[in-house]
């Protein structure tokens, strides 16, 4: 087995290991491997314990366990990674997937709504799933119930992609399980979780970036003011991506969602044609991830001043890394490898919209 391979798996199970830090990480030392051999070092100038990275032996059984499930592993950097998904900067740094790779490089939609949406909100998103197909855009979604299931259904005949918060060999909810297997046999199926990991609360936000991710825009059908759809909307409008709403009912707590985000900008559509007017001259064929796997200059050695002088700025309260840079006149390579330093300690916690706060 390929030791850097290894290496880098090594890399993102280990606790306090982020794609953000995963990716500083690989671009200051050049390989998963040298990254390893840095972390006992950093974590103790970050004033922490050193993280503990998994065993080889116990990352070569999820090796194996992922080929026996008929998968495979797509890392940040390889030559098929989806390039809109790349430009992240909390890019996944591995995927597991099954089926067909090449969709994910097609011109990509996500369909996102309720749960628990109503059956003419369903019926709507099965036909916004197969028009969008049949002109040869991939359907991203989350195989979970109600929008998503009902698009992924529509795009089935000519492309869905099911990103899901599990590990690859588990469905969630349960009774999509033909579904699920459909989609890995007909479509693509994405998991950033080990084989075997049940899904948690946690780790659905961490999915809804990935959906959003992949597309060059993100319609909402039907969502409730605090839902999952409209985080991933959100994370949508962060990636500098089309954000779309299907208006509803202003009397329908399910439209309620959708409303607010037409009145806040987002673009209201109302079939297929909509959509394809706003995406068309997005073309993710035309992007280019950067070279290095991430865009911002590698951190750098920093001395203690430098440490001194971005710990005092840090609190409980998420301040964004170009306040900290700004404020404490450092190097941006500089700040950056502080944070760093502190984060493999235990001691910094990252939020959306790159900001961090001490844990």
């Amino acid at each position: 087995m390929n030791d850097e391979t290894g290496a880098r798996l090594r890399l993102i199970r280990t606790p306090t290991i982020g794609p953000v830090a995963y990716r500083q990480l690989t671009a200051r030392f050049g390989s998963a491997a040298a990254a390893l051999d840095a972390l006992p070092g950093l974590a103790r100038r970050g004033g922490g314990a050193p993280p503990v990275p998994p065993p080889l032996a116990e990352v070569n059984r999820e090796r194996e366990r992922v080929a026996r499930l008929g998968a495979q592993y797509l890392f940040l950097g390889d030559p098929d990674y989806p390039p809109l998904l790349a430009q992240l900067d909390n890019a996944p740094p591995v995927l597991v997937w099954r089926g067909d790779l090449t969709l994910a490089a097609r011109p990509c939609v996500a369909i996102v709504g309720a749960r628990n949406a109503s059956a003419a909100a369903c019926r709507f998103a099965r036909q916004l799933g197969a028009e969008l197909a049949a002109e040869g855009t991939t359907v991203v979604s989350g195989l979970a119930r109600g929008i998503d299931t009902a698009s992924h259904q529509g795009a089935l005949g000519g492309g869905t992609i099911g990103v899901i918060a599990s590990g690859i060999d588990v469905v969630f909810p349960p009774e999509n399980a033909g579904l699920q297997e459909e989609v890995a046999i007909r479509g693509l199926l994405l998991a950033e979780q080990p084989p075997g990991t049940e899904p948690r609360a946690r780790h659905f936000p961490f999915r809804n970036r990935i959906i959003a991710g992949l597309a060059s825009g993100t319609v909402v059908v039907e969502a409730a003011p605090k839902s999952g759809s409209l985080i991933t909307a959100r994370l949508a409008a962060e990636a500098g991506r089309e954000v779309m709403a299907v208006p509803g009912s202003p009397v329908d707590p399910r439209a309620q969602g959708c409303n607010l985000l037409i009145r806040e900008g987002a673009t209201l559509v109302q079939n297929a044609a909509d959509v394809m007017e706003l995406i068309r001259p997005i073309d993710p064929r035309a992007v280019r991830a950067p070279a290095s796997g991430y865009a911002a200059p590698p951190p750098q050695d920093a001395d203690d001043a430098t440490r001194d002088r971005v710990g005092a700025l840090l609190g409980p309260v998420p301040v964004p890394v170009d306040e900290l840079i700004r404020q404490s006149g450092a190097a941006p390579a500089a700040v950056q490898m502080v944070l760093l330093e502190l984060e493999l300690a235990g001691r910094l916690v990252r939020h959306a919209g790159g900001r961090v706060s001490l844990a």
